[in-house]
């Protein structure tokens, strides 16, 4: 018990669950968590739950299940042992649907449980905070019962959920993302005003020159491989006007009324934002059916694999979801989840977009430990006047971002009438690029909000 209390960390928490039952029904464990270790073991679950995913539809998954003698209908026999898993289920897109429906459910679970935790001392905290065996366990019976969920309309209906689901998730991450080069941007200046300002300006003007080099070669990239000189219309639309936005959104950050009111502001938070806008309207091409438009990797390294024109044929229901845009926000996924369980803003409008306090992450966390007079350190209750983020919302964004891994890994392809193959369609397109736009229009309002409502407190 005492081990319990003196350790903040969840291998602690977990030693105590499962070896005292006393510890099983106290909060000794949720008292000594603070808000970045509970952020940070969610996300391992979601994490956890993202890498089942990707096991379960690499290429020839079933092949090696149904090697396994007596597992998998229509695989090897035992003699006397009848195979009754149907392996189909467990593995390509139909099984990622499923995974990540559980973990859905298990946060979107979360999300009404948490909603209007005010403090640690509300007694729902102890379960944000603590009882991670029995979470564990949870999710794990949750994601069971999802492989029972019979084929019928399920893979349609939640192919839309995702679609809507990813859309939020998207602007989230332009959110975070933003909230990220502010702080580069506010800790660098610091140090360019404490230390040597040559040295930290240069490295803060080399990443914004390097941000905006890669945001426009991959404008000239787009207008080379994604366009046709008598076709591809919608491309050479969605480029430009991506292409202009950004110009815009870069211009208006450096304005001097808007430096004025926001010195922080500068071009390397639009370079960062440009370059993920470009990002956007490259995956948002890549999943438009028309293969003249949307020329696959192969063809772009062989140019004798001219796509034939037309829709693409659809994809086996065995879908190949490691092309380089998959890649890419698989990538930026996992640095925005991590960025979000350790984040520490001093950045209001992102703060009240988020649901969080000033400047509350691990660093603030890393203080908040004291030292006992046997010399032993004890993580504190950081929140018994008052939560330092929203443990509602937080779970929402891991339920969203579910979706999104969920349609990540299909890549965007949507179950056909049969559910034997996987085809792309425009809705996706449309997605991705409004979420881009949209994305640049908040951007855009945390630059001018305060010009525009200068009564309001945006500090």
């Amino acid at each position: 018990m005492g081990a319990c209390l003196a350790l903040g960390s969840l291998a602690s928490c977990a030693s105590c669950l499962c070896g005292s039952a006393s510890c099983l029904l106290s909060s000794c464990c949720p008292s000594t968590y603070n808000s970045t270790v509970s952020r940070l073991a969610f996300s391992f679950l979601l994490l956890l739950g993202t890498l089942v995913s990707i096991i379960m539809i690499l290429p020839g998954m079933e092949e090696h299940l149904k090697k396994i003698p007596g597992f998998c209908v229509g695989g090897s026999t035992i003699p006397g042992l009848e195979n009754k898993v149907n392996c189909d289920i467990i593995v390509g897109y139909k099984s990622v649907y499923r995974m990540c429906f559980a973990m859905a459910c298990f946060f979107f679970l979360f999300t009404i449980i948490m909603i209007r935790v005010r403090s640690s001392k509300d007694p729902r905290a102890a379960i944000q905070n603590g009882f991670w065996f029995f979470k564990f366990l949870v999710l794990v019976g949750i994601t069971v019962g999802a492989f029972f969920i019979p084929d019928g309309a399920f893979n349609a209906v939640w192919y839309y959920f995702g679609v809507v689901g990813s859309f939020v998730f998207i602007i989230i991450q332009l959110i975070l993302l933003v909230d990220f080069a502010h702080s580069w941007n506010q800790a660098w200046l610091e140090k360019a005003e404490n230390g040597s300002p040559k040295c930290w300006f240069a490295a803060l003007l080399s990443f914004t020159f390097i941000h905006y080099a890669l945001a426009f070669a991959a404008v000239v990239l787009f207008y080379v491989f994604y366009t046709q000189p008598d076709d591809c219309t919608a491309h050479k639309v969605f480029i430009s006007l991506n292409f202009i936005f950004c110009i815009i959104v870069s211009i208006v950050a450096i304005l001097p009324k808007v430096q004025e009111a926001q010195p922080s502001s500068g071009l390397l938070q639009a370079s960062l934002i440009s370059l993920y806008t470009m990002y956007l309207t490259w995956s948002a091409m890549s999943n438009n059916p028309n293969r003249q438009c949307n020329p696959s990797l192969l063809s772009l390294v062989q140019p004798s694999a001219t796509p034939a024109p037309g829709p693409a044929p659809p994809a086996s229901g065995n879908v190949q979801w490691w092309d380089a845009q998959s890649i890419v926000g698989l990538i930026i996924f996992l640095f925005c989840t991590l960025y979000a369980s350790i984040r520490s803003s001093n950045n209001a409008q992102v703060n009240r977009l988020m649901q969080t306090e000033d400047g509350q992450g691990l660093t603030a966390a890393e203080h908040e430990a004291t030292t006992g007079e046997d010399g032993v350190r004890r993580a504190v209750d950081n929140e018994e006047e008052g939560v330092t983020y929203s443990y509602s919302f937080f779970h929402f964004s891991l339920f969203l971002a579910s979706l999104y891994i969920m349609m990540t890994l299909t890549n965007w392809y949507k179950p056909d009438t049969n559910y034997e193959a996987m085809q792309t369609t425009m809705p996706a397109v449309w997605v991705k690029i409004c979420s881009s736009w949209l994305g640049l229009a908040l951007y855009l309002w945390t630059l001018v909000a305060p010009l525009v409502l200068p009564d309001r407190d945006f500090n």
